[in-house]
């Protein structure tokens, strides 16, 4: 998708702060971090909403959460704990529509989140 932000950061043509990547994933801290730790984690593949996904997506989905893992045991906080969250549509409060997971983490989070 050549209007997608988040596109542009897999095809290098914008540079975000990465904290992780292979070959289906790439996770960048997030510019506006509602927690001392505010990572996003996105498929490479352009998939727009939960709603656009797949059965061939299934993997990738999986890909994703296992990266999540990945991600908190390598910043150290998987112990400590942290939250993921996914947006989807408007209403959720999506902004940018290729789907990603909201990592948070470094204070205590209270529920319910808003």
């Amino acid at each position: 998708m050549s209007d997608c932000l988040f596109c542009k950061m897999v095809a290098g043509e914008i540079k975000p702060d990465v904290v992780f990547e292979n070959d289906q994933v790439l996770a960048f801290r997030d510019i506006n971090p509602q927690a001392p730790v505010h990572i996003l984690v996105i498929p490479k593949k352009h998939i727009a909403t939960l709603n656009d996904l797949s059965g061939e997506d299934a993997a990738l989905a999986g890909e994703l959460l296992m990266s999540v893992k990945a991600i908190a045991e390598q910043e150290g906080f998987s112990e400590a704990g942290y939250r993921t969250t996914i947006n989807c549509n408007r209403d959720s409060g999506q902004e940018v529509f290729h789907i990603h997971l909201h990592v948070l983490a470094g204070r205590k989070l209270s529920w319910p989140p808003g």
